[in-house]
């Protein structure tokens, strides 16, 4: 099969397409042809040499990508729900960036019609991360969530759960993005010195919570704005969020949860646009964009 794989730790350059032979599902597994996988900053930090613990120390060359959408064509003993055929959603550990991902069978949902392929692949990060950061800051009515980099797939989806829950939401991203920002019913706000001052001229009751998606000046401000700390989710400080006394997200990603959100898609109740789609063998610039770009929506990986 062909993959976007690393053998070594390094800038976009180091992904390369590369032939590796196709994994074959086990007991409880399936086997699925990837026909998206969505890009996320995470990949970018595994491609540029970080493990998460629970990773351990893998082989090389390594596959990024944890999000994924295709057909299932293998089906392992054991398996009860998912047949060969299915079109379905899904998420992973690595190993996304790939014609052929297996994962055990729980970690699927199936795709609705009315889903695009690019939007199911790129769909798992944005609303898994965002309803866990949005559980775990308690957000609720009248409650004012401060989201930072509120364009992006997670703030997308950050957004919208939060306002369902009956809180306001003041969203920092540059100026181009505002219109969309208020289309998602947030309050836009931008960028740059003196953000602090304007949200508070924005929420003059205070700001109750912060999902930071954005790290350095965003995340200062988010500590001078929010009184407890615990209500602060970082999704990039990860080496200072102990110290700082704010939050990870914490939380089980579930197949549940990314069917219900794949659903309102399809019933057009929740917006995930696709900011711009790459071929496999693009991988490195799909990453160029990730660690630089500030536009809307998701970046997704279709296989040709």
């Amino acid at each position: 099969m062909r993959a976007a794989a690393f053998a070594e730790a390094g800038g976009p350059e180091v992904l390369k397409l590369t032939e590796l032979p196709a994994p074959q599902a086990g007991p409880g597994e399936v086997r699925v042809r990837v026909r998206a996988a969505g890009v996320q900053p995470f990949d970018a930090a595994v491609r540029a040499g970080w493990l998460p613990p629970y990773l351990g120390d893998m082989p090389w060359p390594r596959i990024p990508g944890n999000e994924f959408a295709g057909v299932v064509d293998q089906v392992g003993d054991g398996v009860a729900g998912v047949s060969a055929g299915d079109e379905v959603l899904g998420f992973s550990r690595l190993f996304a960036y790939a014609e052929y991902i297996v994962v055990p069978a729980t970690d699927v949902a199936a795709k609705p019609a009315g889903v695009p392929w690019e939007v199911a692949g790129g769909l798992t990060a944005g609303v898994q991360t965002a309803e866990l950061a949005v559980d775990g800051l308690a957000v609720g009515p009248g409650d004012t969530l401060l989201v930072h980099a509120a364009a992006g797939s997670v703030g997308t989806a950050a957004i919208q759960i939060a306002r369902t829950r009956g809180a306001t939401v003041i969203g920092t991203a540059r100026e181009v993005n505002h219109a969309y920002l208020r289309d998602l019913g947030a309050i836009p706000v931008a960028y740059g010195d003196g953000l602090a001052d304007r949200v508070r001229a924005l929420a003059p009751g205070g700001v109750d919570a912060a999902l930071d998606g954005a790290g350095g000046h965003a995340l200062e401000v988010s500590l001078d704005l929010v009184p407890d700390r615990a209500r602060i989710v970082t999704l990039v400080e990860h080496g200072k969020a102990a110290a700082l006394g704010v939050r990870l997200v914490q939380g089980e990603r579930t197949a549940e949860r990314l069917g219900r959100y794949a659903a309102l898609y399809a019933e057009g109740r929740f917006a995930f646009p696709v900011r711009r789609t790459y071929r496999l063998a693009e991988a490195a610039e799909a990453h160029r964009e990730i660690e630089t770009g500030h536009g809307q929506g998701k970046i997704v990986l279709v296989m040709d």
